[in-house]
């Protein structure tokens, strides 16, 4: 094989693992780089676990109590359906804190995403909450129990220091 012919199979298997982002990861990605508390939901509206949770009020409450917060609703492996009717039904679509996004990769096969923003994806509904660039929290796999979310959101507004503390070796010493 020569080295031309080597080089341009290297190029080729380097443009095919690389995966473009599609418009609403790209969002999602300017997102959650700004200052603000930022959730990123994962979901689909064939989703049993994502209906439970729209049904059980949980986000329509936990939206309407966090004004300040940015919550992305994006559409996953839904055929490149953002599921704006669903989240209208549960007044989520409406809220000035919430974008509605859908990635337009299929819902099944090999070309379904597995990634999304640099982290993985394996199952729906999916939670991330990120402040200034950094993730906070991964709720990687289910259904949200929104009095931990909320914690979650409090939490992720401190500054997440430990000055003043006492260091181990004095609280092992008391």
């Amino acid at each position: 094989m020569s080295i031309v012919r080597f080089l341009i199979l290297i190029a080729l298997i380097a443009a095919t693992s690389l995966r473009a982002e599609s418009p609403a990861e790209q969002i999602v990605l300017t997102a959650i780089k700004s200052s603000d508390l930022t959730v990123v939901h994962l979901w689909a509206p064939w989703c049993s676990n994502c209906q439970a949770e729209l049904k059980n009020g949980g986000w329509t409450k936990i939206v309407k109590d966090n004004p300040n917060v940015k919550f992305n609703f994006v559409s996953v492996w839904n055929d490149g359906q953002d599921g704006r009717a669903m989240l209208k039904k549960f007044n989520i679509a409406d809220q000035s804190n919430v974008t509605i996004l859908a990635d337009p990769g299929p819902r099944r096969g090999e070309n379904k995403i597995k990634q999304f923003a640099g982290l993985p994806l394996s199952w729906i509904p999916t939670t991330w909450i990120y402040k200034g660039g950094d993730l906070r929290y991964a709720l990687n796999y289910g259904e949200i129990r929104f009095p931990v979310l909320q914690q979650f959101l409090e939490d992720s507004q401190s500054e997440w220091s430990h000055k003043g503390e006492p260091s181990i070796e004095h609280a092992l010493h008391d």
